[in-house]
């Protein structure tokens, strides 16, 4: 009796272990390369996977996306400058197959092609070119293991350059530099200053001459119009007294007095200053005895009406 227990109990745990190796979980990120007697047999997707146990062996590949880091390197540039440049790979799984059968050890294998190709590519740079390429050193890096690692079932996603290192005295050789940069920029950036405030300033300056100069046209169109209309009006009064004059005397209301008077003023105009010889009519006569006429008649009016006596008017006398 004891002997069929132990036996039932051996059977039992015989088939517990077939059971737990026949059973195998793939896990979403995973997919499992199914080998039967040391061939490959099938890749098989996430889920419960049931195998013959000691006959079929299943390999789990992980297909998230890794970082591989590779260590700094020490890159002599084009124009013989040494600088350590560190980087980053991502890449990721794409044939579970070619990268559990084509490749022993993926992550050396990319991190030696890394090296060797980051030597090659900051290689054919200059320094300043290196520091401020690091998106084409990215770029050209990324293409050369993805095309090497696409026989290993991988894929490149991106290679970041973290640090590019000149030596030190490199290093204070580029922080003169910079600020010797700065420096001229901050002279170029003041000279363009005093430029600008110059020119705004000859720009105010024309511009106040400019109004002031029409200001004083204006005031001298406005002169010469107020001058203008003076000259009209003046004329225009006398334009009016002469024509009066001419109606008094073809109306026969004007005496020689009146026509003496007219005549002094006549010569006093000519006679203004401005003329250096003064030519006088030849009948001197007549404006002699129309002079003494009037200067009778202005004694007359000094002395009054206290003589009550009449005088009587002066005639001019005849022409000769």
């Amino acid at each position: 009796m004891d002997s069929g227990l132990i036996v039932l109990a051996v059977i039992a745990v015989l088939l517990f272990l077939i059971a737990f190796k026949s059973i195998r979980i793939v896990r979403p990120y995973q997919r499992g390369v199914v080998e039967r007697l040391g061939r490959f047999k099938a890749t098989v997707d996430p889920g419960l996977r049931f195998i013959f146990p000691f006959i079929d062996r299943i390999l789990m590949v992980d297909m998230r996306e890794h970082v591989t880091d590779v260590p700094p390197q020490e890159v002599i540039t084009s124009d013989n400058v040494v600088v350590s440049v560190d980087a980053v790979i991502y890449y990721e799984a794409t044939d579970p197959q070619r990268l559990v059968y084509n490749v022993a050890n993926f992550q050396l294998a990319v991190t030696k092609l890394a090296q060797t190709n980051l030597r090659n590519v900051v290689g054919d740079m200059e320094l300043d070119s290196a520091l401020t390429s690091r998106e084409t050193i990215n770029t050209k890096l990324r293409e050369i293991l993805d095309d090497a690692t696409d026989k290993w079932g991988t894929r490149v996603v991106r290679v970041e350059i973290q640090r590019i290192d000149p030596p030190p005295d490199v290093v204070a050789s580029m922080h003169h530099q910079m600020k010797a940069e700065r420096d001229r920029r901050a002279v170029v950036t003041e000279a363009q200053g005093v430029r600008e405030a110059a020119i705004t300033r000859a720009e105010g300056d024309k511009q106040a001459a400019i109004l002031e100069a029409q200001g004083q046209g204006e005031a001298i169109e406005r002169i010469a119009d107020a001058e203008k209309y003076r000259q009209a009006t003046v004329a225009e009064g006398e334009a009016s007294a002469v024509r009066q004059v001419f109606l008094a005397i073809h109306e026969g209301g004007a005496t020689n007095d009146v026509l003496a008077l007219k005549y002094l003023e006549a010569l006093e105009a000519i006679a203004d200053g401005q003329a250096t010889k003064i030519f006088l009519p030849t009948e001197m006569s007549g404006l002699f005895g129309a002079i003494g006429g009037l200067a009778e008649l202005l004694k007359t009016d000094d002395n009054g009406d206290s003589n009550n006596q009449e005088r009587p008017a002066v005639e001019a006398p005849a022409p000769a």
